[in-house]
């Protein structure tokens, strides 16, 4: 029954049919705002009443591809692709709970526990532009310093802060593990029970850290504020559905999406609503934020420019197609890939496109979130294949082949980019030429994007046999 749970819960946004013939109803042409989808939220799974139309989060599609396809994946080939130019609901007030997380070793509060710095890795892209880029250094050499086994998977992007790893499971825990040895410190469960056998919803959601909290949404809707140093709860914050993007900080506040088609901005100490913003349906991304404004994209196609001081509208893209990729911004230009087999460049000042790229060999949505530095865009699709974007033109410089979907976010160390795919590999490559520089096999998929930071690599599998794995120099 909890595999069956588990399989339920992991339905998402949109629509494809599996090669079993089985079709899962997506984003759909419904424009109007779920009614009525406020759960009771209970501990376990069968009170839930979410009025969604989830789908398949694109598990499994382990396809391979031909020889000739894997060559002709590792090129240059321009004429391949084109780059053209061109009223509100009753908020549950936040509850504060006490024993609700399980310690399995007390805190250790060393001298490399500390609040996030230049080189961590705080949030799912970290920052709020959500460019993907680290601010460490990795060894040429990478060696494997740890690895955790955990019951069910991950596909949440892990963070690294303060010399500790927080990385959220499919099991309903998230857990915070010494960055150097693998120590799990503690774990903290999204549910009060500790009965083993009780469904406890996810951690779809990536971990967002603060000097003293970790924020995190579950796949039931509730968003956690957990102590850093205890792993016990401060508060919690429930939506009418789940939470697959990071929380923003704001100063004082934290910004976060809901599947219930509503961006809440929350006070950090408390949970309390400063204000929130209803789209027109669900909202899988995590947001990004330049100056005053947020950007949010979602199932109702829509690119949306949010002020952030008061929640209101500043301005509107229609884009044409549902959005599960999470937005990056780099002064007047937001990049995101689109389910409609487009990656994007949008000025969000004057809400015009600047330009559209597309391969129209391998026409496949983009789930991924992109990579944004100088000079390129870099975003996997379910074209198995990792792009790399002129930034100022759309046009490919060069593109990598994997042999299974990429639902990895890429993530930028130096001259190096490293993503995962559902082949079972996590890949390093050179940032100029797509060159293979690095590989690694886990033997499970790989959907969330790795994190680097603290001169560490984290990253974890999905899959029943899942694992936390990190590489850096052994001292």
């Amino acid at each position: 029954m909890r595999l069956l749970e588990r399989l339920l819960s992991h339905l998402k946004c949109t629509s494809f049919v599996l090669l079993a013939a089985v079709v899962f109803s997506g984003c759909g042409n419904d424009t109007t705002a779920p009614a009525g989808n406020r759960s009771a939220l209970s501990n376990g799974n069968e009170s839930r009443t979410r009025d969604t139309s989830p789908a398949d989060r694109g598990r499994g599609h382990n396809v391979r591809i031909s020889a000739a396809d894997i060559a002709r994946g590792n090129g240059h080939d321009q004429d391949a692709a084109e780059a053209k130019p061109i009223e509100k609901p009753e908020v549950d007030a936040p509850q504060e709970a006490g024993s609700d997380a399980v310690a399995v070793a007390a805190p250790i509060l060393d001298e490399d526990f500390g609040p996030p710095g230049p080189e961590s890795w705080a949030s799912f892209r970290n920052g709020n532009a959500q460019l993907g880029i680290a601010h460490t250094t990795l060894p040429d050499e990478l060696e494997l310093l740890w690895e955790q086994e955990l019951e069910y998977g991950i596909i949440a992007t892990p963070a690294i802060a303060g010399g500790r790893a927080y990385v959220g499971a499919l099991s309903g825990y998230l857990h915070c593990f010494d960055l150097r040895t693998g120590e799990r410190l503690w774990k903290y469960r999204s549910i009060d029970s500790t009965d083993p056998d009780e469904f406890a919803a996810g951690f779809s959601g990536p971990p967002r850290v603060t000097d003293e909290l970790v924020f995190a949404g579950d796949e039931d809707g509730v968003f956690h504020a957990v102590d850093r140093a205890t792993g016990k709860r401060r508060w919690k914050f429930e939506t009418g559905a789940e939470i697959n993007g990071c929380g923003a900080i704001l100063d004082d506040n934290i910004i976060v999406a809901s599947f219930d088609s509503f961006l809440y901005c929350l006070k950090q100490g408390d949970g309390s609503v400063v204000w929130q913003f209803q789209t027109e349906d669900r909202i899988n991304c995590s947001i990004a934020i330049s100056g005053d404004s947020t950007f949010i994209a979602g199932c109702d196609e829509h690119l949306r420019v949010i002020d952030i001081r008061n929640g209101e509208q500043q301005g509107d893209v229609r884009l044409g197609s549902p959005l599960i990729a999470s937005p990056a911004v780099a002064g007047d230009i937001l990049y995101v890939g689109t389910h409609a087999s487009e990656v994007v460049a949008v000025n969000w000042k004057t809400q015009k496109l600047v330009w559209i790229f597309r391969d129209p060999k391998r026409e496949q949505p983009y789930h991924a979130s992109a990579a944004v530095t100088d000079d390129y865009v870099l975003v996997g699709g379910h074209d198995k294949q990792m792009h790399c974007l002129n930034r100022q033109t759309g046009e490919r410089e060069w593109f990598f082949a994997t042999r299974a979907q990429i639902n990895s976010s890429p993530a930028v160390v130096g001259e190096r980019v490293f993503f995962g795919s559902n082949d079972g590999n996590m890949y390093g490559l050179n940032l100029n030429d797509g060159a293979e520089v690095w590989k690694y096999n886990v033997g499970e998929d790989i959907m969330a994007g790795p994190a680097i930071g603290e001169e560490c690599l984290v990253f974890g599998s999905d899959g029943t046999d899942a694992h936390v794995y990190c590489f850096g120099k052994r001292e």
